[in-house]
């Protein structure tokens, strides 16, 4: 039976992303994000925001760029696909899972000071009018003068991080 595995989240940077590299050198990075379930509570009428924690990774060039662009509180916008981890408590030797999203690509959901606007994506497939560029790990995208804040600084050619 065919199955598809694909996630797609906006939210917010619960902490700042944590980067590392295995031992051939592939860049890892770690995160987690705050993802609102918003809701009708019945009794009272009022819409209310219930938050989802989800652990995040990425792998390559990804990684690398969402270290170096992204800090806690600060919004994203991921595509990626779920993946199951077990392993053994080291300490109480119970069997321990989780699942996590490995992310293939992202964009910037507010311009680069923080203020909302703009967009950037690392990869995969073009979305209208940002430029974007084939290629997932490959990196790539560019500043947008539309998303609803206006036009963007120019980015100097050492800022850019293809």
């Amino acid at each position: 039976m065919p199955s598809f595995n694909k996630v797609i989240l906006m939210g917010n940077f619960t902490r700042d992303p944590e980067l590392r590299f295995l031992p051939n050198n592939t860049a890892v990075c770690d995160m987690g994000l705050a993802v609102n379930d918003r809701f009708q509570n019945k009794s009272t009428g009022q819409w209310e925001d219930r938050p989802n924690f989800v652990d995040c990774t990425a792998f390559g060039r990804t990684a690398e760029n969402i270290s170096k662009f992204f800090a806690k509180g600060r919004p994203i916008f991921i595509e990626g696909k779920l993946r199951f981890e077990q392993w053994e408590d080291r300490q109480s030797g119970q069997k321990r899972s989780k699942l996590k999203v490995v992310v293939d690509t992202w964009q910037f959901v507010d311009s680069k000071d923080g203020a909302p606007g703009g967009g950037q994506s690392d990869g995969g497939r073009p979305s209208a009018g940002y430029g974007n560029r084939q290629g997932g790990d490959e990196g790539g995208g560019s500043w947008d003068n539309g998303g609803g804040g206006g036009g963007h600084e120019p980015v100097q050619e050492d800022e850019i991080p293809f």
